[in-house]
């Protein structure tokens, strides 16, 4: 008995664990679009990458160069994606000082390498996640930075990307207090279709990064699966050829 409400416990333990990951919210996580292996998206995503989230976030695991890995030239990304004093070898590292972003945000911006792999939960995949989060700001006088996030409450990171989507207020039932929808406060530069396309193409990034050669896992994967499968199948033929004599 001992053991079972230990155990018990440790569940308990476990899910406030992964409530606590998402941000303590119950909010259902939105699926996320596959574009791994859509390489002008990718692109797009990497470009909103560096114009957006560099300027606090690193990927310290990444290099630019790396880039090449999804069609840009080392010029394409000198000329689009450097700032002037970095280099085409370095690292993607945050301009931001660590001590303001701590006095600013209450905590250092972490690191995106692979942000997208660990952010996976009861909810979905980490890119789910991310496409959801992305997709949740709201203005909110009383936070210090303006912001609040429904997948993420009293996070402390402002609404990167807001020019885009635009501002917008949440709007809750004023007795139970639940989300009932959004109120757009002023337009931004896309339109709600094309700002859900373009956080899906920065999602898509963000998983790309955290395993640049997962579609070429994929690939030598399948390809080796099906060489098995042929290899078993001659096996099996001389196999019974050679024992057909035999009684």
């Amino acid at each position: 008995m001992k053991k079972i409400i230990l155990t018990f416990i440790a569940a308990l333990g476990l899910a406030a664990g992964a409530a606590h990951a998402a941000g303590g919210s119950t909010m259902a996580w939105d699926k996320a679009p596959n574009k791994t292996n859509d390489l002008p998206a990718l692109q797009n995503g990497a470009k909103l990458f560096v114009n957006y989230c560099v300027g606090c976030h690193s990927a310290a695991f990444m290099r630019y160069n790396r880039l090449t890995d999804i069609g840009l030239t080392e010029q394409q990304i000198k000329d689009n994606l450097l700032l002037t004093t970095d280099k085409i070898g370095e690292t993607m590292k945050a301009n931001i000082d660590p001590k303001q972003a701590k006095e600013w945000f209450g905590a250092n911006p972490p690191d995106l390498t692979v942000i997208a792999r660990s952010r996976a939960g009861h909810g979905g995949t980490g890119a789910d996640y991310l496409y959801t989060f992305l997709r949740s700001f709201y203005l909110d006088e009383a936070k210090a930075t303006g912001w609040n996030n429904l997948l993420f409450p009293n996070v402390g990171m402002p609404h990167a990307l807001w020019e885009l989507q635009g501002t917008r207020h949440a709007v809750f039932d004023e007795k139970t207090h639940a989300f009932k929808g959004w109120e757009q406060a002023a337009p931004g530069k896309l339109s709600a279709q094309d700002y859900d396309k373009a956080v899906g193409d920065l999602v898509g990034y963000l998983q790309w990064m955290g395993e640049p050669a997962q579609n070429s896992r994929v690939r030598i994967g399948v390809g080796v699966l099906i060489f098995l499968a042929v290899m078993t199948l001659f096996a099996w033929r001389l196999n019974a050829a050679f024992w057909k004599d035999v009684k």
